[in-house]
Formats: structure tokens, sequence, C-alpha cells
């Protein structure tokens, strides 16, 4: 039986694919993003953590209890200054977001909850981009790109979703920074917001109906940029629905 040459094992984990960083590994990318786009960040977390670890100390002082007050304050501390780079992070995810083109559907396949997302539905030559989100509201038609070409785009999408959607509310959103359209910022949150007009069992018979429907537009080679895409350690951080 012949032996397998030495380093064979490597090279086929290799071939598998790159593996995944470990958790600290992507705050470790993140941190670094983040201080680069937002460099008072991170400072300030720190000093609010350690002014509320100081303060949960000094009562420790006041009232004689050494141990139990910073041991309080100790996990206290460390979760503030987390929330607040957090929320850093994610401030920074969307600057670096908001005006590229696919941004949007980065948000909208990094949202948590009982959505399901098919990007890029329909398009034109000119890489306008319409992606079909249905969740407990029903069915939301999200475009990206000039407003005046995504208009057709839309309707004509909405006339085939209504095939097989029926009664179920169809909305639309325009992702960008000008008159009636969203900011990739605010993406999350408008969704979430939209009422819930169906139940788990209504949202996933509506989506396999959606699901037959044959294609309408295959997604335009090179809609969204290298750069859009979401830093592996902001991932899970968006709003679920």
């Amino acid at each position: 039986m012949a032996k397998k040459p030495k380093g064979s094992e490597n090279t086929t984990n290799a071939q598998g694919g790159e593996k995944e960083p470990g958790r600290l590994k992507q705050m470790g990318m993140v941190a670094k993003i983040v201080r680069q786009q937002s460099p008072r960040t991170i400072p300030i977390a720190v000093i609010v953590a350690l002014l509320i670890f100081a303060v949960f100390v000094g009562i420790g002082i006041w009232t004689g209890s050494w141990i139990l007050w910073p041991l309080t304050g100790l996990p206290l501390a460390f979760l503030v200054g987390f929330i607040i780079f957090t929320r850093a992070a994610q401030r920074v995810q969307y600057q670096m977001l908001e005006g590229r083109m696919g941004g949007g559907m980065v948000i909208l396949q990094n949202m948590r909850g009982n959505w399901s997302v098919e990007p890029g539905v329909t398009a034109n030559k000119q890489m306008d981009v319409v992606h079909r989100v249905v969740g407990r509201p029903g069915v939301v038609l999200v475009g990206e790109g000039d407003p005046g070409r995504l208009r057709p785009l839309i309707a004509g999408e909405k006339k085939r979703v209504a095939r097989v959607a029926h009664d179920t509310p169809i909305y639309d959103v325009k992702v960008g920074t000008g008159e009636d359209q969203v900011p990739v910022a605010k993406l999350q949150k408008t969704l979430v917001k939209l009422p819930r007009n169906l139940d788990k069992a209504g949202t996933a018979q509506l989506n396999y109906r959606l699901k037959a429907l044959p294609a309408s537009t295959q997604m335009p080679k090179g809609p969204m940029p290298k750069g859009a895409k979401m830093p592996k350690g902001m991932r899970g951080n968006q709003a679920s629905g």
C-alpha cells in the first residue's frame, strides 16, 4: 500500500477552504477598523469602564465590603464598555456601507430573526438592483440604485410577486440618502417597524410560494464592490425582527 506523501494532509485541509478566524481574532479585526475610523471610541470605552469600576471600589471601601462591591462592579464596567464599543463598531459599519452599491444587501443578509432574503431578484444593465425580503410584515422589495430607474423594476417585481402573495402586503423601500429613500443605517429599523401581518407559519408558506416563482433577472456581475463586505467581527450585531 503506497504511503501518503508527507504534508498531504495539510494540502487537503488547505483545499477544503480557509478556516474561519476565532472570536478573539474577529474582535481584534473589528477593534482595528474602529480605531482607524473612530480613534476616540476605544479610549472612551476604557475610561468609562474604569470610572464605573472605581465607583464600585469606592463604595466597597466606604462600606467595608472590600470584595463584594468590586466583584459586582467589574462585570458591569466591562459590559458598559463593551456596549459603547459595539455601538461604535455598528456606526463605523454603516459609514463604510453608505453610498456603496450592495450596502443594503449586506445589511439585509445579516439581519436576525424570521427574515428570508433573496438578493438581486431583478436588475437592469445600469446595476440597479431589487432584493426581495420575506418576513412577518409580508414581502418587502428593497431597491438599490437610481430612484427613477428603480420604479419600473419595483413595479414589475410587485406584479410578479402579487401572483402568489394574494392579499399579503407588499412594501417597497429604496436605499439611499435622497428624498423618499432610507439610509443604510436605518434600513433594519425600517423593516422591523413594519406591522406584523403574518405568523411564522404564514411567513413560511409565503416564502415557499415565492421560491416557486421562475427567476426574473439574474444579478449582474459585480454590483457589490469588495469594500462593501461587512467585516466578519461585525456580523451578528443586527436587530432581529
